[in-house]
């Protein structure tokens, strides 16, 4: 399998003013015309938060501690987390939060569309390979082959609050957790009567409405191929715009190789099926993050058919050989401002 080489970080530039890398702020507004503003480390990104209503203040302190709270439920490192729980115990049935329930469900029903390329019991092949920890290593094929025997999704029990998973298999909801808080996150501010607002999760960016004026929200995503530039400008409202990538996490190995996170549960490997970067676009964050795994490990012709036959959201691949691959339903929405040509793929 040949490993390519692509070197530049992630980056999704909010043309709205928002930006992760602000100092920290929150500040409730006069009127509804000023914005509440937040940023936060959580989930080991950094986040920004910005909304539009009477209570600003108030809102985005729940927003912290909705993701506080997520965050102690999901995260794979917290020893006491639904998901530490349910690994610990493998082999038994575990209570579970709605919240862990419902990503399982979602994570169930995006693996059997995708033919399996998202799989949340890949975990053990991850941490193999370094990236859960940053200790990059190359894992020797044996190692690889004995560990893809326990990773099989299909093979999670859900009953309402109660799931059970395989001895030996182990899960992790890093390919939905973000999109999910971010689902949650607009719940909460549509509960507080907001109508504009927009959050950034490390680079997961949702949106509530329009912004305060009627304009549209405008997203930018940087080139993968180029990083001084930006591949395109989204016009969105009340979407979200999610990106994954195999130049996000990667190393380089002793043999000159570049290796990244997206693992090909087929075959254990960095996935690599003619695609640099997927961004998925839809109502739905959750499954806009899953997705944007999904469709990466399923390649550029698995990608467009998955495509062709939802409804549910529309999609950019950049492939290898350098083109746009663009879904029909997201034309007008889109603005090409690089050099790579753009193809405009049907909805059949």
């Amino acid at each position: 399998m040949k490993y390519r080489v692509f070197l530049p970080v992630l980056l999704m530039c909010l043309l709205c003013g928002c930006s992760a890398d602000t100092a920290v702020s929150s500040q409730s507004p006069e009127a509804n015309d000023s914005p509440a503003v937040s940023d936060l480390f959580a989930m080991d990104t950094y986040m920004n938060l910005k909304v539009w209503c009477s209570d600003g203040e108030t809102v985005l302190k729940d927003g912290a501690r909705l993701i506080q709270n997520l965050e102690q439920t999901l995260s794979v490192t917290n020893p006491e987390s639904d998901t530490s729980r349910i690994n610990q115990n493998a082999g038994s049935p575990v209570e579970i939060s709605e919240d862990t329930s419902a990503l399982i469900q979602e994570a169930l029903q995006i693996g059997d569309a995708s033919h399996g390329a998202l799989d949340v019991t890949i975990y053990p092949v991850l941490k193999a390979w370094g990236f859960t920890t940053q200790e990059y290593q190359i894992p020797d094929e044996k190692t690889i082959q004995n560990l893809l025997s326990h990773v099989d999704y299909t093979q999670i029990q859900l009953d309402g609050n109660r799931v059970t998973i395989p001895e030996g298999a182990e899960i992790d909801f890093g390919s939905l957790a973000k999109g999910y808080t971010s689902d949650r996150l607009m719940q909460l501010f549509k509960e507080n009567g907001a109508e504009s607002a927009i959050v950034n999760l490390g680079g997961n960016v949702q949106t509530l409405g329009t912004k305060p004026d009627g304009s549209q929200w405008s997203v930018a995503v940087v080139n993968p191929l180029s990083p001084a530039e930006n591949l395109c400008i989204l016009k969105i409202e009340n979407q979200a715009v999610i990106t994954s990538g195999n130049y996000e996490r990667y190393f380089e190995g002793d043999d000159g190789n570049i290796y990244w996170h997206i693992i090909d549960p087929k075959d254990g490997y960095p996935a690599d099926n003619g695609l640099i970067s997927v961004t998925i676009i839809g109502e739905s964050g959750l499954l806009c993050d899953a997705l944007s795994t999904a469709l990466f490990a399923e390649g550029t012709e698995q990608a467009i058919q998955h495509y062709q036959t939802s409804d549910d959201f529309e999609m950019i691949l950049v492939t290898d050989d350098g083109r746009i691959l663009l879904s029909e339903g997201i034309q007008e929405q889109f603005q090409n401002i690089s050099t790579l040509p753009v193809e405009v793929i049907p909805h059949e």
